[in-house]
């Protein structure tokens, strides 16, 4: 005998118009959640996705679209999103673009064909512009990229206080030459070239900020250029995970040491960073405050489809560590 969504709404005591919008994702009462999930589980019901697609525009599925998978960032707000998806029974397609703005176009098409119940995007860095003015048939989330005036729901970072944070902790541990590496052609790595410079001036500090490509290797070409001049600077800023990994690597390639050598500090926080000498110093970003905002702001959208756009801005958290030490120590 099979087992329908009415089943579920009796063993829940609970309207099958409850069951319906639980099982879909929509906002409803936490703890009337937690009922109709434990009676889905008890009933074992399976929801009908094929005649469900039928009835409705949506699926009970969300898409994540991220431009680069390897960055610690774009991993830990993945696994918020998923976790939080999976408590309210959504599933969770996940693509990574590789900043490749045809790979973005190609997932966002899928997203289409899917009727997916929305979507989370970080858009590509030179996409970023088309996708906050684009209309979709579905709802948007753009988040740690966005720009002035986005047609979609976003939630970013801080960037510029966060950058003069960094700033600002390396001029106070005695540097006085601090360069700084940012992502080219980035809304995030501009932004956070621009905190950089102000907070730079505003000390009355000359700020050297160098753009970097994408790509593994770009972060290690340009230290190792900034490096081999006389005089270079004593302190270092990278503005993502990855691009601090590749200063660390390139760092130790030319047999020089952090912080003995040359200072470094940057963003996204991982477990392995504490671990390393005295550890480094980052901004920690709150990953899991961002995928529950950006969950929050879809599942709203859903039931407030011509509302006016919001974005969100947060802030992090500065992570003062050993890398950071001043010039004497």
């Amino acid at each position: 005998m099979s087992v329908g969504i009415k089943d579920v709404a009796r063993v829940a005591d609970v309207s099958a118009a409850t069951v319906s919008r639980v099982l879909s994702g929509r906002v409803v009462d936490l703890e009337m959640q937690k009922r109709v999930l434990a009676a889905v589980a008890q009933t074992g019901y399976r929801p009908n996705l094929a005649a469900r697609r039928l009835r409705s525009r949506h699926s009970n599925t969300i898409g994540l679209v991220v431009a680069d998978i390897r960055n610690p960032f774009f991993t830990a707000v993945s696994r918020s999103v998923e976790d939080i998806a999976y408590a309210r029974g959504l599933r969770v397609i996940l693509c990574n673009t590789d900043e490749n703005p045809a790979k973005e176009a190609m997932y966002l098409q899928l997203m289409q064909e899917e009727r997916v119940t929305g979507v989370i995007l970080a858009p590509t860095r030179s996409g970023v512009e088309q996708a906050a003015r684009q209309q979709f048939d579905f709802p948007v989330v753009l988040i740690d990229r966005t720009i002035p005036g986005a047609a979609q729901d976003s939630v970013v970072l801080d960037n510029e206080a966060m950058a003069a944070l960094l700033v600002q902790q390396l001029h106070a541990a005695g540097h006085r030459r601090i360069a700084g590496f940012f992502g080219a052609s980035s809304t995030t790595g501009g932004e956070r070239s621009a905190g950089y410079v102000k907070a730079m001036g505003d000390l009355g500090l000359v700020p050297e900020p160098i753009p970097v490509a994408h790509g593994e290797s770009e972060a290690e070409r340009a230290l190792t250029k900034l490096l081999s001049e006389p005089g270079h600077a004593t302190a270092l800023i990278a503005s993502n995970g990855v691009m601090l990994t590749a200063i660390l690597r390139a760092v130790h390639a030319l047999g020089l040491s952090v912080p003995r050598d040359v200072a470094l500090a940057g963003f996204d926080n991982e477990p392995w960073m504490d671990l390393v000498g005295g550890g480094l110093t980052v901004i920690e970003q709150p990953v899991e405050e961002i995928g529950r905002i950006a969950m929050a702001m879809l599942s709203e959208r859903l039931d407030h489809p011509d509302g006016a756009p919001r974005k969100v801005v947060i802030g992090g958290r500065c992570l003062v560590r050993g890398s950071s030490r001043g010039p004497a120590g």
